[in-house]
């Protein structure tokens, strides 16, 4: 098949053909919750080694811009260095010389999984044409995955964020198949805040003119960047908290200008920075598609409602929330721990808003420790 070509400033999507880096891949089809058949490719990392018993698997979740590479410096292949570095390794909490660590990119990304940016069939960019994912859609691929791995039963599934929902929810739609959960900064269903949040970043990216209605890879031109940059700077706010804001940045100035004479805040600029970061490293396409799957996300869907769901989670499970955070409020991870039988709530006291579950280690390694019996 030949492959289409790409400008290079359309997206910062993995592509085929780039250097594989630290990546396998495993593919497979599926039925969608919404009814069309996915032919699937998922791209995933691993660190330690399966056991004879196949007993010490464990699945790492990332967030929405996240990707596998959970672990390792910025190298060929990778264009960001490892997200959950302080978490695992020899010797740390998710300790490498014990157990097997796997960490896929979601279907419906764009780091070597299939996605908006990725080949249809045809030959041609999937593009607008790409189907809705939900987070059920989602651990059915990851299904696949284990299934090809050998592995039948995760000693543990850990996730924050958009990780979590989906650790969530391998945990209610395989129940037989999690020893053990971690929920971090996440919810069992999306509340209409959160739908709210990504409305308009949703907008900002559609609006883009760049957006050629989400087949923008193979037309000259930089893609809907502006879009992208604007929903990340919306996004951004709800992962930090005003007392982190107003502490670090107050009313300063950005170095040599001035808000009075066309320049900016400090803060304006830090915001700036992470909008121009995240487009040299992922595609507008799929965060619209993952933003969606977010937004649908409800592990009660179809079964009766969310406390029934939960009810069928056999895991030791801890659910734990951040005090700062404006985006996940903590009622939400204490809602899940009080439906789901034995287990555990913990607050996770940080100024860092929904971001702490990245940055907190010391802190969440805690929790992994507790829950991994450690």
């Amino acid at each position: 098949m030949t492959q289409a070509p790409v400008p290079p400033s359309a997206t910062g999507a993995w592509r085929e053909g780039d250097p594989p880096g630290r990546r396998r891949f495993v593919s497979g089809t599926q039925v969608l919750e919404t009814g069309p058949e996915l032919p699937f490719t998922l791209a995933y990392e691993t660190w330690g080694t399966l056991n004879p018993s196949v007993s010490n698997a464990v699945l790492v979740e990332h967030a929405l811009t996240g990707d596998s590479h959970a672990v390792g410096p910025a190298e060929e292949g990778h264009v960001s260095p490892g997200w959950w570095d302080g978490l695992i390794g020899p010797g740390k909490a998710i300790d490498t010389s014990e157990f097997f660590v796997v960490v896929p990119n979601v279907l419906g990304g764009c780091q070597g999984s299939t996605g908006p940016s990725s080949l249809h069939p045809d030959g041609k960019r999937w593009g607008g044409r790409f189907p809705a994912v939900t987070a059920r859609d989602q651990v059915a691929a990851e299904v696949v995955l284990a299934d090809a791995l050998g592995i039948g039963r995760w000693a543990a599934v850990l996730g924050g964020s958009m990780g979590g929902m989906r650790a969530l929810e391998w945990a209610v739609s395989e129940p037989e198949r999690v020893a053990s959960l971690l929920v971090l900064a996440s919810t069992a269903q999306a509340s209409a805040d959160q739908i709210a949040w990504a409305a308009p970043q949703l907008h900002a990216i559609r609006s883009d003119p760049g957006w050629h209605g989400g087949d923008y890879y193979d037309v000259p031109g930089a893609g809907p960047d502006t879009g992208l940059g604007i929903a990340r700077r919306i996004a951004h706010v709800t992962y930090r908290s005003e007392a982190e804001l107003s502490q670090r940045f107050g009313r300063r100035y950005q170095d040599g200008e001035d808000p009075m004479r066309g320049g900016r805040f400090a803060v304006e600029s830090y915001l700036d920075h992470h909008a121009g970061k995240l487009s040299r490293r992922f595609d507008a396409g799929s965060y619209v598609v993952l933003t969606e799957s977010m937004n649908t996300h409800d592990v009660g869907r179809g079964r009766g409602g969310v406390a029934n769901a939960l009810g069928r989670i056999t895991a030791r499970t801890v659910a734990a929330g951040v005090d700062s955070d404006r985006l996940y409020p903590l009622y939400q991870s204490q809602a899940i721990a009080d439906a789901v039988a034995g287990a555990e709530f913990a607050v996770i006291g940080s100024p860092y808003g929904h971001d702490s579950f990245l940055i907190e280690t010391e802190q969440i390694a805690k929790l992994v420790r507790l829950l991994l019996g450690q």
